[in-house]
């Protein structure tokens, strides 16, 4: 009995010993999954201050799946890190719920605010600045690649990411307001959109020594308050437009508008925006696209009358009668009056 005792000895400290180290490995395994994802968590801080769509859990699940580590292998293979059922669907209010995108936080009140709406929501709505549009319902537009929502005090911009300029801008115009704004100061204190990503806006360098002006698709002579007329002069409010276009007919088709806005009972709706349809052009290091034509539409609320200037992005333009509301949707897609009774022509 002593000598079957004594040869058991030796396996009894063997397996204490083999459970040592793998207890051993398995504190190495955990203290370099947890030094990984610290290194993973600093990593999306830093980071989110450029691209707000980066999540920890994408970046991480992305990083883990790349590198390679013995000790990260073997949690990988005992389940590591746990799939929780949300690791690549975002938590209700996040980007892809309809609702804002995660990172962005809807503003207060009418100023100006974050994006409120990127391509993971399905269409527009502009909750946090209806008053630029008819009836307070933005036209439900379906939301394509880098398009955001942004909230100004005097006009809202749908902004692409791709052709860093805006897809349209709205505003509301009134007697009142007009009134109000007359005799303010230009600021001509143009600024690139910080609530954009860099990588989806345009820079105060890619106009310098581009030929092209810094185009205003609100004009800064719409603006009502001191606040609206220098947030008009976002770079996220501007196309590159011809000098000559910019500051002769196009001149006019903004004051014209203002004046019949002057004149009207009510409120009156603006849709102001860039059409691509040739070649693409672009200016600067970000190759901001160069429009073809321009356009602005005009609805008075109360008599239902609309119309559309249209001109070509260009020196010899000259100005020409309006076309209709329906043949403008024809040619751009883009049914911006479709929440709003037009009367039959």
């Amino acid at each position: 009995m002593t000598t079957a005792k004594n040869k058991n000895t030796p396996a009894r400290k063997r397996s204490s010993a083999k459970k040592k180290t793998r207890s051993g490995f398995s504190r190495f395994q955990k203290f370099s999954a947890s030094a990984l994802a610290a290194a993973l968590a600093s990593f999306q801080i830093a980071s989110c201050s450029f691209n707000p769509h980066w999540s920890l859990g994408q970046l991480g699940a992305a990083a883990l799946s790349a590198i390679h580590i013995p000790a990260l292998e073997s949690l990988r293979k005992s389940g590591w890190p746990a799939d929780t059922g949300n690791t690549h669907r975002p938590a209700p209010g996040h980007a892809g719920q309809g609702t804002a995108s995660a990172g962005h936080h809807r503003p207060s009140g009418t100023t100006a605010g974050q994006p409120t709406r990127t391509a993971a929501s399905s269409a527009t709505s502009f909750a946090s600045c209806p008053q630029f549009f008819p009836g307070g319902r933005a036209p439900s537009l379906q939301v394509q690649p880098q398009q955001r929502e942004l909230c100004f005090s005097g006009f809202a911009v749908l902004h692409s990411g791709l052709t860093k300029t805006p897809v349209f801008v709205a505003e509301r115009l009134n007697r009142q307001l007009l009134l109000q704004g007359q005799g303010l100061q230009r600021t001509d204190k143009f600024y690139a959109d910080a609530r954009l990503p860099r990588m989806e806006r345009s820079e105060l360098d890619d106009y310098k020594r581009s030929g092209f002006s810094r185009g205003h698709m609100a004009p800064a002579a719409d603006m009502a308050s001191p606040e609206a007329m220098a947030q008009s002069f976002s770079l996220a409010n501007m196309v590159p437009q011809n000098q000559v276009h910019n500051a002769g007919v196009w001149a006019k088709v903004e004051e014209d508008t203002r004046k019949y806005a002057l004149r009207a009972q009510g409120d009156v709706f603006v849709f102001t925006g860039p059409v691509f349809s040739g070649p693409v052009q672009t200016i600067g290091a970000n190759q901001v696209h160069v429009p073809d034509y321009l356009f602005k539409l005009v609805y008075d609320a109360t008599t239902g009358r609309s119309w559309v200037y249209w001109q070509a992005n260009s020196a010899d333009t000259r100005m020409g009668p309006p076309i209709s509301y329906e043949e403008f949707t024809r040619r751009t897609g883009m049914p911006l009056l479709a929440n709003v009774h037009l009367p039959r022509a």
